[in-house]
């Protein structure tokens, strides 16, 4: 669903997110991260997180999603993808500093 949503932004964004990278992980870490724009956050518990430095084993920015409170918010497969989405929308719009809407415009 992550490779999903970033083919679909790849459409008119590929050349602005060329330079990122996209992961999923089970959980979040535990740190708190509710006012930190990097981190798309639902009820306290962060959905997915974007590391501008990247990680130990990439040397560049990621974007990770994280699959179990996702899949806990989601009601049923097309809902999770949309989740999914908009979790990767929301945060690829605060690598590029660019707005949600602009990204994806409403339909």
């Amino acid at each position: 669903m992550v490779m999903d949503a970033v083919d679909e932004l790849e459409e008119h964004w590929a050349a602005e997110i060329a330079a990122l990278e996209f992961a999923v992980e089970d959980v979040p870490p535990g740190a708190d991260a509710a006012f930190d724009s990097d981190v798309v956050v639902d009820r306290g518990v962060p959905l997915g997180r974007l590391f501008r430095e990247g990680l130990p084993d990439i040397d560049q920015p990621v974007i990770v999603v994280y699959r179990r409170p996702i899949e806990a918010r989601a009601l049923d497969l097309d809902d999770r993808a949309d989740l999914v989405f908009m979790v990767v929308v929301d945060l690829a719009a605060e690598f590029l500093g660019r707005d949600v809407d602009e990204i994806d415009p409403p339909r």
